[in-house]
């Protein structure tokens, strides 16, 4: 763990929960990408520049959840370096008490407001700003979270944050983290029609060719949304469906699964409703959700 590996001329990524990414831009010089899970992970970085001879320029994090954005605070503390993120990305980095909130829907107990959940804050620039890597290529991943992005750099190495998991790992969890299922799977078919020397997901090994992965990841989807909506087969409130699913793939319930899996249980339900596969309705003021019958075509004579 935290072994450093070549996978370019000048790329490298740092093996560790969530991989992170090095670009080394000059002799000595190098970008981040992403920096861990905390400050020890940052401490881990650090050790492992310092013996390289190698100086830290700046971060480039792919998006704000608090694994990629942990070491963040400590690493901008320690060498003075630059972070640079965009969008709503940029204000959860700087902001990390949203992530919590946003996935509990409102304020977050001391039970939510933890390093897992919620960064050290840090100061962010945004992607357009002068001093960050030109020569580096931003990918737009939206779908896993508000505005994540990869980054494809002067060597053809992409790095591609969480858009993709591994098979262990869709194993493991089942029901992997997606704010937002239709550009998730749209995010997906992108991915797969991108070419490169060797792509590095953070929750996958490297490789030079992932569509068979992310045709993996996108059937994934397909299977829990088919899921769902057989458990709407009669009307349920979201409390039973999350229930169920945990029951159903063997996941163990905490606070922190809860709101993890219970916001992109919800993503679903959006996207099943959206899609019109789904109806929500109010009976004694539950909120409950129900399986749309869909009529077959007639046979044309």
């Amino acid at each position: 763990m935290y072994e450093l590996y070549q996978v370019g001329e000048k790329s490298y990524y740092i093996d560790c929960p969530a991989k992170i990414g090095v670009y080394l831009a000059g002799d000595t010089d190098v970008y981040l990408i992403d920096s861990g899970n905390d400050k020890d992970a940052g401490r881990k970085v650090r050790k492992l520049l310092d013996e390289k001879g190698w100086n830290l320029l700046g971060i480039l994090n792919t998006h704000s959840n608090a694994d990629h954005i942990g070491g963040n605070s400590y690493l901008q503390q320690q060498t003075g370096c630059r972070i640079f993120s965009s969008g709503i990305e940029k204000c959860f980095t700087e902001y990390p008490v949203l992530e919590p909130s946003f996935l509990y829907g409102g304020y977050p107990c001391k039970d939510l407001r933890h390093k897992f959940l919620m960064a050290k804050p840090s100061r962010v620039s945004d992607f357009s700003d002068e001093a960050f890597p030109k020569e580096v290529e931003i990918i737009p991943l939206k779908g896993h979270f508000f505005d994540m992005a990869g980054f494809r750099l002067p060597d053809d190495t992409v790095f591609l944050a969480d858009c993709l998991s591994s098979q262990e790992t869709l194993d493991k969890y089942q029901i992997g983290f997606i704010y937002d299922v239709e550009e998730y799977l749209n995010t997906l078919e992108r991915v797969k029609s991108l070419k490169a020397k060797r792509f590095v997901p953070a929750h996958a090994p490297a490789a030079e060719d992932i569509t068979e992965l992310a045709d993996m990841n996108i059937a994934k989807v397909h299977e829990i949304a088919e899921h769902i909506l057989s458990i709407c087969s009669e009307p349920v409130s979201f409390e039973s469906i999350l229930q169920r699913l945990f029951s159903d793939y063997g996941l163990v319930m905490n606070f922190e699964q809860y709101v993890l899996v219970g916001s992109t249980v919800r993503s679903y339900l959006s996207w099943l409703k959206d899609r019109g596969e789904l109806s929500a309705v109010f009976e004694d003021n539950i909120l409950l959700w129900k399986q749309n019958q869909v009529t077959p075509k007639a046979e044309s004579m």
